[in-house]
């Protein structure tokens, strides 16, 4: 066996699911993105959102960007900064989309349990529960 082949531990971890959606070449919707929806909903701006994320001002506006010209709708809104402010703000279209997904993120392991179950048992280490 090679240096760089990892052998699994033998605590076997517990499972988790990270979803990622993609729509042909033109988008994919994962946490990433659901984070970001929602913390320009809290935070009322792309770049206080993008900060809460470790993320540049530059990218979060891309990704901004990248979901509003994908969707039908734009899921976010926003007005330039300026004497009155400015600020961003999710759309029906945008709440519609972060709670949709957040939906799938709940559903994923609840219908895929038992599947994962299988999968966990069939890990290295995973009877080491029963003394083998």
């Amino acid at each position: 066996m090679s240096a760089s082949w990892k052998v699994f531990d033998a605590v076997t971890p517990d499972p988790r699911f990270r979803l990622r959606i993609f729509f042909g070449d033109s988008l994919t919707f994962g946490p990433g993105k659901a984070d970001l929806l929602m913390h320009i909903a809290a935070e009322g701006s792309i770049s206080a959102a993008g900060r809460r994320m470790g993320m540049s001002y530059k990218r979060a506006w891309l990704l901004v960007e990248e979901m509003n010209a994908a969707f039908q709708t734009p899921l976010v809104a926003s007005a330039r900064g300026g004497a009155k402010g400015g600020g961003a703000h999710l759309t029906e279209a945008g709440q519609q989309a972060l709670q949709a997904f957040r939906r799938l993120e709940a559903l994923i392991p609840i219908a895929g349990a038992a599947e994962m179950a299988t999968l966990q048992g069939m890990l290295r280490g995973a009877d080491m529960s029963e003394g083998k």
